[in-house]
């Protein structure tokens, strides 16, 4: 189990940055709010991720969806969009501050989802926390200068917020499974596969380089100062490779595999659509409303 303040590194601009997670990203608890009910408005509503969690959310206990912001399909109906079976009778809307408003009014405890962008992710969480809303975000190209400065916000706020670079649980048991095993292999390469050409390395090879990088292992010593494209590109100082594979039909899968004296220790994770982030994303839900500031990262509620 990763701590509660166990440090982590980001990445923004290509450029691998460690900060001490106890000072920034910790969170500080407070009693679970009396409402039963949490009121859920998503920012990105018309994605793909965004019209998956609205059905997940329609269907979690103890959640309502209070509001569906996007640019895109105004005035759709929100359950329509997801592919609801009803609609929701509650229509797409490019007002954030309206929404907010009126579960303020109501007094009730509530959690706004934010898909977005990362330019206007600092806005968001802002402008949740004026009407007494916890902040679930899930920008994975969101930079460290911005987190840190949602940090000083949440924490001078007392509001909740989780900054997510993944929800996806598998994901995250991956990471601390091969924290264990990087203190006992020598050898270490990221394998990933993905069927479409985006980003890469992915954010998840990047964070799990982050991870088993700086605990006391060098890796792959044979060859880590090859140049050579075939060894694939080298993150960080540590000698961790990763090798990105790209053809259509292909799952998204990311593994990592160890290697010591007579022995493969390999671990694996494969995605097969967005659905694998809604039981983190519920979780997540359920928790932020607790915290009086910022945390980073989905594994400190596991």
């Amino acid at each position: 189990m990763v701590s509660l303040c166990h440090p982590v590194r980001i990445t923004t601009c290509g450029k691998f940055v460690r900060r001490n997670a106890a000072k920034v990203f910790c969170s500080m608890e407070t009693p679970p709010p009396s409402q039963s009910t949490i009121k859920v408005v998503i920012i990105g509503a018309t994605k793909e991720i965004g019209r998956t969690a609205i059905a997940a959310v329609c269907k979690a206990r103890g959640m309502e969806l209070a509001g569906a912001i996007d640019s895109q399909c105004i005035g759709e109906d929100a359950g329509q969009i997801s592919g609801m079976e009803e609609p929701l009778e509650l229509p797409v809307l490019n007002d954030l501050t309206m929404v907010l408003g009126s579960i303020a009014q109501s007094r009730a405890t509530g959690v706004v989802v934010d898909f977005s962008e990362p330019s206007t992710v600092y806005d968001n969480v802002k402008q949740a926390a004026a009407f007494g809303l916890s902040s679930v975000v899930y920008v994975p190209k969101i930079e460290l200068d911005t987190v840190t400065e949602l940090s000083a916000f949440c924490e001078k706020a007392s509001m909740g917020c989780l900054v997510a670079p993944t929800l996806s649980i598998g994901s995250v048991l991956l990471q601390q499974a091969a924290i264990q095993a990087s203190f006992h292999y020598s050898n270490v390469e990221i394998v990933e596969s993905r069927p479409n050409p985006l980003d890469l390395p992915s954010q998840d090879a990047i964070q799990i380089a982050n991870n088993i990088s700086d605990l006391g292992q060098i890796y792959n010593r044979e060859d880590m100062d090859t140049s050579s494209p075939a060894r694939g590109q080298l993150l960080g100082e540590d000698g961790v490779r990763v090798h990105s594979m790209v053809l259509p039909g292909l799952v998204s899968s990311t593994s990592i595999n160890f290697s010591g004296p007579g022995e493969m220790y390999t671990l694996r994770h494969d995605v097969t659509n967005v659905q694998c982030l809604m039981p983190g994303l519920i979780m997540a839900i359920r928790k932020v409303v607790r915290l009086k500031n910022l945390i980073y990262g989905l594994e400190k509620f596991l």
